[in-house]
């Protein structure tokens, strides 16, 4: 019997190995109980895939165990994104939106994502209180629960949420400024959930791994540089003015700018935070992980903004999204939300947002990242994910706990944040951060510097001196 957690965003797992029909029924039974605690009115879920291995099977188990506890599903047509699920959870006011998908992991796994009423990530001490009552047998007969006979009962209900997701993008994006800028967008799905979407609101986009492939070609579908040569080659060979990349099921974002050239996460952010304040005159504070620049902090001591940080997870910001008025809620890994839509991390949202900005102001990507430097001054950003025994992981979680490192090479550490892992404050406004993934075997190495080479620098000394 396998113990089920929850990592930083969900129970991700190797199908066929710990992702089985069994268990997924297990993790549903869970949900079920919770659910009927917790809204006693006849509830429902939202119900949804991405387009890995097996969804569907997995999407039809986790349907056959709630209605076998009484409760509606919604159960979408095809794959979806996770801001698809998270939507219809919010428009329907169902109890819960549950999506099979393993985000931008590799193509082995598979994984169960929860969402709340409200449209974004379960809050952490719900994602808790189900994993703690997780059964270790869901004790039903599977084969024989009828879901044509459901479906006549009522209780199971299809839902296009893609079509919904669409409808809410042409009302809340000037679209036809978008479409009729004179700019080439381009869009790389990564075979991921994304697809159809772009397919249906910019037709005349170029578009990369638009197609149906749950193997991603044997590609991780994760929106960094090292996944998109390809696309990034495509937009070197010119025609493109900004390239969009959005990973398994959608809610993370990867950007080019016209030189082919990527634009990281942190920038994103700040490009977003200054389209929103300045130009759109949006108010709330702003909520990021610690993984992220501190040049967030420095625009919102410029725009008069509230700053916060948390830990890593898209699920704590969200809890502060939820009861609070938050303009931007955002991590390194490329998860961002903004006002104006639902508190979920949304790769397409985002580069919506960014090319609004590029079209509405007439400016390059390159132009507009020169208005934030202008504000915080210029930064390059690496990271480096290290694949390294356990042994030496925990030696090094170790070091980091007990204060052995006081120096990276020739950089002196002035001060340690410790919210999630370790972030190394050094002069110049410099960082290393050192923290274990929360859904990889792998450590994640961090740094920020003025130039791309200085950052590598850091990471060279970083890596060099906890023996990576």
């Amino acid at each position: 019997m396998t113990k089920i957690k929850f990592g930083t965003d969900g129970w991700r797992a190797i199908i066929a190995d710990d992702f089985t029909v069994d268990n997924v029924a297990r993790v549903s039974v869970a949900v079920a109980q919770w659910v009927k605690k917790n809204f006693p009115d006849p509830p429902s879920i939202v119900v949804g895939h991405d387009c890995r291995f097996a969804g569907e099977l997995f999407a039809e188990t986790a349907t056959k165990v709630f209605v076998s506890h009484g409760i509606t599903v919604y159960l979408a047509k095809g794959f979806v994104s996770t801001p698809m699920v998270s939507l219809g959870a919010f428009n329907t006011k169902s109890a819960m939106g549950v999506i099979l998908t393993a985000s931008h992991n590799p193509p082995s796994y598979n994984g169960y994502k929860l969402k709340g009423i409200y449209g974004g990530p379960l809050v952490p001490e719900h994602v808790q209180e189900v994993e703690d009552i997780i059964p270790d047998k869901h004790g039903l007969d599977l084969a024989n629960i009828d879901l044509k006979k459901a479906k006549a009962d009522g209780l199971i209900k299809d839902i296009d949420l893609e079509t919904m997701y669409v409808q809410h993008v042409e009302a809340n994006f000037d679209m036809r400024a978008i479409r009729e800028s004179g700019l080439r967008w381009g869009y790389d799905a990564m075979y991921g959930a994304g697809q159809n979407v772009i397919k249906r609101i910019l037709p005349d986009a170029v578009k990369l791994h638009c197609d149906y492939n749950p193997s991603f070609m044997g590609q991780a579908p994760e929106p960094i540089h090292k996944n998109l040569q390809e696309f990034s080659n495509l937009i070197k060979q010119g025609g493109i003015d900004c390239g969009l990349a959005t990973d398994g099921d959608a809610d993370r974002i990867g950007l080019y700018n016209g030189k082919g050239e990527f634009i990281d996460s942190h920038h994103i952010i700040l490009l977003l935070i200054h389209y929103l304040v300045k130009y759109k005159k949006f108010t709330g504070k702003v909520v990021v992980a610690v993984s992220t620049t501190p040049k967030v902090k420095k625009l919102c001591a410029h725009y008069g903004l509230e700053y916060q940080v948390t830990k890593i997870g898209f699920k704590w910001i969200c809890g502060i999204m939820i009861s609070e008025d938050v303009v931007l809620g955002g991590e390194e890994s490329g998860g961002i939300a903004i006002k104006g839509h639902i508190p979920e991390r949304d790769g397409i949202w985002m580069g919506l947002t960014i090319w609004e900005f590029m079209a509405k102001s007439g400016k390059s990507l390159d132009d507009l990242i020169d208005e934030v430097y202008a504000i915080v001054g210029a930064f390059k950003y690496e990271r480096a994910d290290l694949h390294i025994s356990e042994a030496l992981k925990q030696q090094v979680l170790k070091g980091c706990n007990d204060g052995a490192y006081t120096a990276f090479g020739e950089w002196p550490v002035r001060t340690v944040e410790t919210i999630d892992g370790h972030k190394f404050h050094l002069d110049k406004e410099q960082w290393i951060m050192i923290r274990a993934s929360g859904t990889e075997p792998v450590l994640r190495v961090y740094a920020e510097s003025d130039t791309t080479d200085n950052a590598k620098k850091l990471l060279a000394a970083c890596q060099k001196t906890i023996g990576a």
